[in-house]
């Protein structure tokens, strides 16, 4: 599931992070960094992926 949400990070870096954890503060600092360059974001969102566990519900 983590290959999927690389995938998806690259292509929307915040949709990745919201995916791993959330409406949480690391999804505006990824909003906040796509938008001020796109690059990043994408760093940003693989390192979050990377980093932290899968989602629990």
């Amino acid at each position: 599931m983590d290959l999927v949400r690389i995938i998806v990070a690259i292509l929307l870096p915040p949709l990745g992070v919201f995916l791993q954890v959330g409406l949480g503060k690391h999804f505006w600092i990824n909003i906040l960094l796509t938008l001020l360059g796109y690059i990043p974001g994408i760093v940003h969102a693989i390192w979050i992926i990377a980093r932290t566990g899968p989602r629990t519900v």
